[in-house]
């Protein structure tokens, strides 16, 4: 037997190394690629979506270059003189730039709860709107818009979709628990019965203008942004946005279901209330802005995943650049498409996002 152990394992180290080493280089070559591929998309992500804001603003019937862009925007940051016409300076800096970065932000973080609420529920279907919160916070807008408050909007669009994420999970604990199943089918629930309020309201009450008003808010729309729009949405993408970012690791986890999750040393319930919890949240100041604006939590994260895998954290940051990018020239679309009359942006996103989400699903199928 010890003449034999040169033979396999001992003087010659061929066939071990062999076996070993077949295994493991090629991972390094894979991982060090996916990492790069990760790195030039987020490089690349980032430079599209600054041209996109500054290419976004030039467009439409005033003609500007981007030249007048960066000399409003240096002015009124206090670097150089203005050279700006005030006409001009007030449409970049009044009305098209804060209309361009609420679109950066809702985008940006309705693709962040998206990837976040597909990972917790295991559905590749979810999106910011599953739980309910698009139904409760347009029962919220639809009443105070009714009520001619139309002020409180964004307060009464904000306590709707959290109204609606408290009663989601209040019915899916008492169903059982929070596992995804029961959160999904509960989340359809609570959807159902806000929907139907919303419907009693406008047939009940809605007339003239309101009705009008509450239309271009159920489709979702960025006319009328200020930057008071900018810092409830920016702040918010902030504020809760950088946390969930920071959730990858658990969401990957998730990924595993709860069992291999709680092995893994997460605390399942918690965590899931916590990072459901925030999506609400987040979504429901983004809805306050833009009322109800869908497909961009539905179909970015699912192309972005085509680009660089399923790993969180490279999913979350780069399908929120990619949503902001998206929700930016769906919004430019919007409103210069038809010129003069402005289309609310949920039907550009719906129009876009359908078709490319069949192509994702046709896609996943042949692969």
């Amino acid at each position: 037997m010890p003449q034999s152990v040169p033979k396999t394992g001992g003087g010659d180290m061929s066939a071990p190394e062999t076996g070993v080493r077949s295994v493991l280089p090629p991972r390094a070559p894979v991982f060090e690629t996916r990492r790069g591929r990760t790195t030039a998309s987020a490089v690349a992500l980032g430079v599209l979506l600054a041209a996109s804001v500054i290419a976004a603003v030039t467009i439409g019937p005033a003609g500007l270059s981007p030249a007048d862009v960066w000399a409003s925007v240096l002015a009124h940051l206090g670097i150089g003189e203005p050279t700006l016409p005030p006409l001009r300076d007030g449409i970049v800096w009044e009305l098209r730039m804060p209309r361009v970065l609420t679109a950066a932000a809702v985008g940006a973080g309705l693709a962040l709860c998206g990837a976040v609420m597909q990972a917790l529920t295991r559905n590749p279907l979810a999106d910011p709107y599953l739980l309910g919160l698009s139904s409760g916070a347009s029962v919220g807008a639809v009443v105070v818009i009714v009520l001619g408050v139309g002020l409180l909007l964004p307060f009464a669009a904000f306590a709707g979709a959290v109204v609606a994420l408290v009663a989601t999970l209040g019915l899916a604990r008492a169903a059982g628990g929070l596992s995804p199943t029961k959160t999904v089918l509960a989340g359809l629930a609570v959807s159902s019965v806000f929907g139907a309020v919303t419907s009693l309201v406008i047939f009940w009450s809605a007339t003239g203008d309101s009705y009008r008003e509450i239309l271009n808010w159920l489709l979702g729309s960025l006319a009328g942004t200020d930057w008071v729009s900018v810092a409830i949405a920016g702040g918010a993408v902030i504020l809760i946005g950088v946390p969930l970012l920071a959730s990858a690791k658990t969401l990957d986890a998730f990924a595993f279901g709860d069992t291999a999750a709680a092995a893994l040393g997460v605390h399942v319930t918690r965590s899931r209330w916590l990072l459901l919890g925030g999506t609400a949240l987040l979504t429901g100041a983004l809805v306050a802005v833009s009322g109800s604006i869908g497909f961009v939590g539905l179909v970015l994260p699912h192309a972005v995943r085509l680009l660089v895998g399923s790993r969180h954290r490279a999913l979350l940051p780069l399908s929120a650049l990619a949503g902001a990018i998206f929700l930016i020239w769906a919004d430019t679309g919007a409103r210069t498409l038809f010129d003069p009359r402005e289309l609310p942006v949920g039907i550009i996103t719906a129009l876009v996002g359908g078709p490319v989400f069949a192509l994702l699903l046709m896609r996943r199928r042949v692969s």
